[in-house]
């Protein structure tokens, strides 16, 4: 029998998340959102597809204002925010033996959003010190940069992605120890089993640090770059996905890693595939990926899937996996994720 953990009817002006310093500003009516086990059925084929990776617990969101999501930012404690492409914000806290806490609101991008190319957010990352948040902009293929509020203060439209395409943009953008700025554009060349995705690399903050140096991904044939996410020693973890089948809907997955160290601009970066997430596996639309401490020296992994507010037919999934980082491979020249 299925087990709920949680289902919440909370009101957002009275559990924000006040560990954003106040709650992020968010809308004065009552959301609801409910939170159910993704329970997996006993034998599903999960040793052979995860790799190193191991399932720890899934979760079901519901909730009329729920979906969507496409960037899942960790603050640490079991707290997160996760960002849809309609430039809606969930941010939730779930620790251990505690109810679950979350708030919705809106990205604050002024008068400009009235158009959806202009609250299409894909991507994110955080700066932990400042609380500074860069986004992802599909579409217009920008960067914006907001405060630690979800208050835009800045953006660019970088000349070298102008050419990503109106709806296979930077979906994917991970702040590297140095300080610079990677993305890669969601879309292969060539779309139809294309492999080659176009990248930049900010020598710093995309807003103040002039144009981009160029590169290219590789990875699996028409498999999309969908997030990418910061190991503790650098690495990053890179989350493709394709879809499958249109009726009922069906996705596919990948999780690659990389070195940062190993860019060079005019060059395909080094990455090798490490985990597939099988569509024969109770997967969704994986497109967000985080990555937070876990216990005894291992790293838990978190994905959220967007449903494309398409309830009927998706679902918005979190799945937190967990991974022993020494067993992560480190990708040479030569490799790829194919």
């Amino acid at each position: 029998m299925q087990r709920s953990i949680a289902l919440l009817i909370l009101i957002v002006g009275l559990l924000g998340p006040t560990w954003i310093r106040s709650p992020i500003e968010a809308v004065v009516h009552p959301h609801r959102m409910t939170v159910s086990d993704h329970q997996i059925a006993p034998g599903t084929r999960f040793s052979a597809h995860l790799g190193p990776f191991r399932f720890e617990r899934g979760w079901q969101l519901r909730g009329p204002e729920v979906g969507g999501y496409s960037a899942l930012l960790a603050y640490g404690g079991g707290k997160f925010v996760t960002l849809s492409d309609d430039g809606q914000w969930l941010a939730f806290q779930m620790a251990a033996n505690r109810p679950w806490q979350h708030a919705m609101g809106k990205v604050k991008f002024g008068k400009i959003a009235r158009e959806k190319n202009y609250r299409d957010v894909e991507s994110a990352v955080r700066d932990a010190r400042t609380g500074t948040i860069w986004l992802g902009m599909e579409g217009i293929n920008a960067i914006a940069r907001t405060d630690d509020m979800l208050r835009s203060n800045a953006r660019v439209e970088p000349e070298a992605m102008k050419d990503w395409g109106f709806n296979s943009g930077p979906e994917s953008i991970v702040r590297i120890p140095d300080g610079r700025f990677v993305l890669i554009r969601e879309a292969p060349s060539g779309y139809f089993y294309g492999t080659e995705h176009k990248a930049v690399i900010f020598d710093g903050d995309p807003i103040t640090s002039g144009e981009p140096r160029e590169f290219s991904f590789t990875s699996a044939p028409n498999f999309s770059v969908v997030d990418m996410t910061l190991l503790p020693d650098g690495r990053v973890l890179i989350l493709m996905r394709r879809f499958v089948w249109p009726m009922p809907m069906q996705f596919a997955g990948r999780i690659a890693i990389a070195d940062p160290a190993t860019i060079e601009p005019g060059k395909p970066w080094p990455a090798r595939e490490i985990a597939a997430l099988s569509s024969d596996l109770p997967v969704d639309n994986f497109e967000g990926i985080a990555v937070t401490p876990g216990n005894a020296g291992r790293l838990n992994v978190w994905l959220i899937s967007d449903d494309n507010f398409m309830t009927t037919q998706q679902k918005t999934l979190l799945w937190k996996l967990s991974v022993d980082p020494d067993e992560l491979p480190w990708p040479k020249a030569g490799d790829a994720a194919r």
